[in-house]
């Protein structure tokens, strides 16, 4: 039965979120450990194993990542020891002593080719270093831990930390116009409503296997753009729709990553709600701490 619950990465978005979850009366039969890397460096092997040891951890949920996608191309050492090499020893750690790890993916691990939503068995084929590296950490992850749960997310966003949705709102107020990519088609997942499933995979009971979660819906960054502005109340930026060539970037992206959440759905009895319902509520919160901020 899990009572003590390690959550690394707590100072990124999702982790975040976890924290704010932990505080749910739904949640208070569990105790939580927070952790990011001055608390725990989940490269050392040794420091893992004692950390769990000396908590009685019975379950790892694993929000920590290198995540600058671009940066991740000319980095890809640290890359690889924090999304390939780290996720492998968490799950080491907790297998041994019989626990359970739920970890998170990426859509990145798919090229992107698809024209229907990815399911969880579909060949994986990344086209980044980022991707591949996330590949590898779950790889590592259900090589050593048969009680493993992966959850694959796509265009994570919160009120936390750097994201697309702070950064369009904030360029929407700075300039007069923006060019933004059309041909990329997802579905923005708030970060929120991840941890809400995490939470209630946890409360359910671990089924091991591989998963998708985002917000249901689709759209491009362009379309999620305009959105973020209509609800942030921007009215004087023209964004204007550009193909991904007119934009280079380091890391190759999916044209398509639309994730099948059906599975999810149905092994835990998730309801998940539209990306744009979830977006008004990140955004409407947002606004809402900038007039609480006091004035200069």
């Amino acid at each position: 039965m899990i009572k003590n619950i390690l959550i690394t990465g707590c100072k990124g978005q999702l982790g975040h979120e976890m924290q704010l979850q932990s505080q749910l009366a739904e949640n208070s039969a569990y105790t939580y450990f927070f952790t990011d890397v001055e608390e725990l460096d989940i490269t050392d092997e040794s420091a893992i194993d004692a950390f769990v040891d000396a908590h009685s951890i019975d379950c790892i949920v694993n929000c920590a990542a290198y995540t600058n996608v671009d940066k991740a191309e000319s980095n890809e050492s640290l890359c690889h020891l924090l999304n390939g090499v780290a996720p492998g020893y968490l799950a080491k750690s907790i297998a041994r002593r019989g626990g359970a790890m739920i970890h998170v993916s990426t859509d990145y691990v798919f090229d992107g080719t698809n024209h229907t939503p990815y399911h969880e068995d579909e060949t994986t084929c990344p086209c980044s270093v980022y991707g591949r590296t996330k590949l590898e950490g779950e790889q590592a992850v259900v090589s050593v831990c048969s009680n493993a749960v992966i959850i694959r997310t796509a265009w994570l966003y919160s009120r936390f930390g750097g994201n697309f949705v702070k950064t369009m709102m904030r360029l929407g107020r700075e300039r007069e116009a923006l060019n933004v990519v059309f041909d990329q088609v997802g579905t923005p997942t708030y970060a929120r409503d991840l941890a809400t499933a995490i939470s209630a995979i946890i409360r359910h009971g671990i089924v091991p296997g591989i998963y998708h979660f985002s917000n249901e819906g689709v759209t491009s960054w362009y379309d999620f753009t305009l959105s973020i502005h209509r609800h942030a109340g921007i009215e004087t930026c023209k964004v204007s729709p550009i193909h991904t060539s007119e934009y280079p970037t380091p890391a190759t992206r999916p044209h398509f990553s639309v994730l099948d959440k059906s599975k999810i759905k149905a092994t835990y009895a998730i309801s998940i709600p539209h990306w744009e319902d979830s977006l008004k509520e990140c955004v409407d919160e947002l606004l809402s701490e900038e007039q609480s901020e006091p004035s200069n």
